[in-house]
């Protein structure tokens, strides 16, 4: 059974930094996509980053720069740091493993669309 597990959400003041974490078990596949998401309230959801197993990252512009999406193989563990975090980055953050992207394309968008697994999310708040 496949399980994702968020971690290392919290407050923190505008222009702080966190590492968010995603630790996946019963999930090995050598092709794969992994994506960070976050929502809102009010807001639709938003993809954040992904990371193709081939090394590939995309990221959302409005976090492009402050963020870095990187994975522990080793430890099966997906990671995303915030630096320089604004009150517009508030949300529940999840993560998101989807298995052989169809055509090998690994962005928010189509991973989203094609029924990824998805953790339970984690908060981060960030006050100003």
């Amino acid at each position: 059974q496949v399980r994702l597990v968020e971690s290392g959400g919290g407050s923190v003041q505008a222009g702080g930094s966190l590492r968010l974490s995603c630790a996946a078990s019963g999930y090995t596949y050598s092709s794969d996509c992994m994506a960070w998401f976050r929502h809102s309230p009010g807001k639709e959801r938003e993809g954040v980053a992904t990371l193709h197993s081939d090394s590939s990252t995309t990221y959302a512009d409005s976090v492009k720069g402050r963020s870095t999406i990187s994975k522990d193989n080793a430890k099966n563990i997906l990671y995303l740091q915030m630096n320089s975090l604004e009150p517009e980055d508030t949300a529940v953050y999840f993560c998101a493993a989807l298995p052989s992207p169809r055509f090998g394309i690994c962005n928010c968008k189509a991973t989203a669309a094609f029924n990824p697994y998805w953790g339970q999310g984690t908060q981060v708040t960030v006050s100003s």
